[in-house]
């Protein structure tokens, strides 16, 4: 089900810092770093890989034994789209890829935070950042998907106003411990 419709792709320029509005403006007291979020560039992908298979092996490995994703995995999803990367101390620490997919929507994909600085927000501050990008660029909706094993994940994104509007299939060529599916969500911006 589609809950927007038009548009046209467009991107800042990479490296560049994004303008983030936090809800409360203040810092990540358990963290003892300051943190810039910025657009990535090409030279960014190692650690963005790294990033996205630590998340995920914590987050997945019940489910799945290989990476998630490889160096030219993400090199490939920078020629299509943009990574926003949180950084502390300059090292990547956390990461969400986004694409516009026209017609006036947007695809929000691979949320990642290192374990080592996991529940601090940065999940939120990657999806604002993101969600902020895309009203940006004129953009009406954003899609995500989200594995059904993951089941504490479509309550956390309907807390932000993400709706399910179908399911589709996981990667046929990602081997399961476990059969699984995408669920389909939007948000209307």
């Amino acid at each position: 089900m589609l809950l927007c419709s038009g548009g046209q792709t467009r991107y800042p320029n990479r490296n560049k810092p994004m303008p983030i509005d936090h809800k409360n403006n203040s810092p990540l007291s358990e963290s003892s770093c300051v943190q810039y979020v910025r657009v990535a560039s090409l030279d960014d992908a190692q650690d963005i890989t790294r990033v996205i298979n630590a998340a995920f092996r914590e987050a997945e490995g019940f489910f799945v034994d290989d990476d998630r994703i490889n160096i030219l995995g993400v090199e490939s999803l920078l020629d299509t789209g943009i990574f926003i990367v949180v950084e502390c101390d300059r090292q990547v620490i956390a990461c969400v890829y986004f694409e516009d997919r026209g017609d006036d929507r947007g695809y929000l994909g691979l949320l990642s935070v290192d374990p080592k600085f996991q529940r601090l927000g940065l999940g939120s501050v990657l999806m604002d950042a993101c969600e902020d990008h895309c009203r940006r660029e004129g953009l009406n909706c954003i899609d995500i998907n989200v594995v059904n094993l993951r089941e504490e994940l479509p309550a956390f994104y309907r807390k932000r106003g993400y709706v399910e509007t179908g399911t589709s299939p996981f990667p046929m060529d990602v081997k399961t411990k476990i059969p699984c599916y995408f669920i389909e969500m939007s948000k209307l911006l």
